[in-house]
């Protein structure tokens, strides 16, 4: 995501209300039980000096009783892209308790760096720190990314860090379900059954007029935005609270989800990706993908996270 245009979150801060679409092959996860206690939010532990430009991996540990009913393979690969000098996308993921978690910030300066470094840990360390509770996946998720969405909006409080925000699209293992949520334009693909379909809805200011029944789903493409294609309605960070899409995924053995910054999507097809992951070994799907993002300008940073679901 670039950070070029200053109006990227103007209309985020006014537009967190809640939104779920239909999506084919996906289904709104069930309504959310009311939040953990906010003790639990103030109780996360971040690693000592975590430095902005490292994602958060959590390795694999014998803390885990019993395998799931699936298990899922990760590959995942972040590039400067063609232009830009540093990177804003970040990511990060604990295979043992099965969260994974693509980000993309903007702000001046380092702030862009910084909000999605820190979200990335702090989603993956809250629904850590909340593995021995009762509560379900899809709370323990919200949790997560609404104390991400408290750092960041009150780091942004300081001057230096105006502007700061970030996307988030997060991926949680539920047994046999995956529940993702979404904030900004970061997206989700799904591709089950010989079929590729994205599962999110990005918070955009074109979406926003589809949903609005001002624009035309068949005339989107051709809708002059006049300097607002890159205005996102929701951010992490953007105001005090945030309120991400959920979605819930039906698993089963080679069912492959792709978490992916707007640095991708910008330059490839729902069609083309789903070729590349169809025609590309697991491990090279990632590169290809980004590769053929880097050939067509890689104006942004690209960060692809691939999860494929396998037999426990």
């Amino acid at each position: 995501m670039t950070d070029e245009n200053p109006d990227r979150l103007s209309q985020a801060a006014a537009s967190q209300g809640p939104m779920h679409e239909a999506v084919p092959h996906a289904e709104p996860a069930e309504d959310l039980p009311p939040l953990l206690e906010e003790s639990g939010t103030q109780s996360l532990t971040e690693p000592s000096g975590f430095p902005a430009q490292i994602p958060v991996v959590i390795p694999a540990s014998s803390t885990v009783s019993g395998p799931a009913p699936v298990r899922l393979a990760v590959s995942v690969l972040s590039d400067v892209g063609c232009v830009r000098t540093n990177n804003e996308d970040a990511f990060g993921y604990d295979e043992d308790l099965g969260i994974y978690v693509v980000c993309d910030g903007m702000g001046g300066m380092a702030s862009g760096e910084i909000a999605s470094s820190r979200a990335a840990a702090i989603i993956v360390n809250s629904f850590a720190y909340s593995a021995s509770s009762p509560v379900p996946v899809s709370t323990r998720l919200l949790h997560a990314i609404n104390a991400a969405n408290t750092y960041v909006w009150e780091n942004g409080q300081i001057p230096e860090n105006e502007g700061m925000g970030t996307t988030a699209v997060a991926a949680a293992l539920d047994g046999e379900k995956l529940i993702v949520g979404n904030v900004g334009d970061s997206r989700a693909y799904v591709n089950q059954d010989d079929r590729c379909v994205q599962l999110t809805v990005d918070h955009s200011y074109l979406n926003e007029l589809i949903r609005g029944g001002d624009v035309a789903i068949e005339d989107a493409p051709n809708v002059d935005l006049q300097g607002m294609e890159s205005v996102i309605t929701r951010a992490v960070g953007a105001a005090a609270e945030v309120q991400p899409d959920f979605f819930s995924i039906d698993l089963k053995s080679g069912t492959a989800v792709l978490l992916a910054t707007d640095g991708l999507t910008r330059y490839l097809l729902q069609d083309e990706i789903a070729t590349i992951l169809r025609a590309s070994p697991f491990e090279s799907v990632c590169a290809n993908l980004i590769g053929l993002a880097k050939e067509r300008g890689g104006q942004d940073n690209i960060t692809c996270l691939l999860l494929l679901a396998l037999p426990a």
